[in-house]
């Protein structure tokens, strides 16, 4: 009997908490779902568009920096790339060339003005929707692996995103549960594992909270 209950207790562990650990992976394939083409601005070297199931996606990355290119095209994450400053793209991807425009861990890269500006532009290039992942407010980050253009310049809040018509969505679960540890993100408190399943736990609250989360998905539909 106990060890039925254990084996029980096991199952449920592991399905509540694969779903949890995945919801990004759900939320971007539910998203994703209708549309065919995507151009990934700020591509980096392992976007988030790896996990996508749907398989008849065509993918461009952009990223400025070459490295981040390379390593990414070893993984095949894209069906193509461009080399470039994403502050470029107005003048050189054409107006609704794309069915969806994604900028993921980018917009906290640039000055608030150009960050503002790229929103603009990837709203021209996009011809259904414009998907952002960006850190709730401003986390400190610094270069690393030698890519100056790691370093955040500015944080993004909530209601921001919301005034220029986004849907907002919290990931990741409670903001105050992370701290920024060698430019990775981490949970605050030990025994970390126990802490991650909490923090994981928090997201079904803070994704109808996004203003408590700890990075903001951002949608809105052209």
């Amino acid at each position: 009997m106990k060890k039925s209950i254990i084996n029980f207790l096991k199952s449920i562990n592991r399905s509540l908490f694969y779903r949890l650990n995945n919801h990004l992976q759900a939320l971007l394939n539910e998203e994703l779902k209708p549309v065919y083409s995507i151009l990934d601005v700020g591509c980096g070297t392992n976007s988030h568009l790896r996990i996508l199931k749907n398989a008849n996606h065509y993918k461009v990355g952009v990223d400025i920096y070459k490295p981040s290119i390379l390593k990414s095209r070893k993984q095949n994450i894209h069906d193509n790339y461009i080399q470039m400053n994403v502050n470029e793209l107005e003048s050189t991807i054409r107006d609704k060339s794309f069915d969806c425009v994604i900028a993921f861990d980018l917009i906290e890269h640039l000055e608030t003005d150009d960050g503002l500006r790229l929103i603009k532009a990837m709203e021209k290039v996009a011809l259904s929707k414009v998907i952002l992942l960006t850190p709730n407010g401003f986390i400190p980050q610094t270069k690393y692996e030698g890519n100056q253009y790691q370093v955040h310049l500015s944080g993004w809040e909530t209601d921001e995103m919301i005034k220029m018509g986004y849907r907002v969505i919290g990931i990741n679960g409670w903001k105050k549960m992370y701290k920024v540890k060698n430019e990775m993100a981490e949970i605050r408190w030990f025994p970390k594992f126990f802490w991650h399943k909490i923090a994981m736990l928090s997201h079904l609250i803070t994704k109808h909270y996004p203003h408590h989360a700890f990075q903001l998905l951002c949608i809105k539909e052209l």
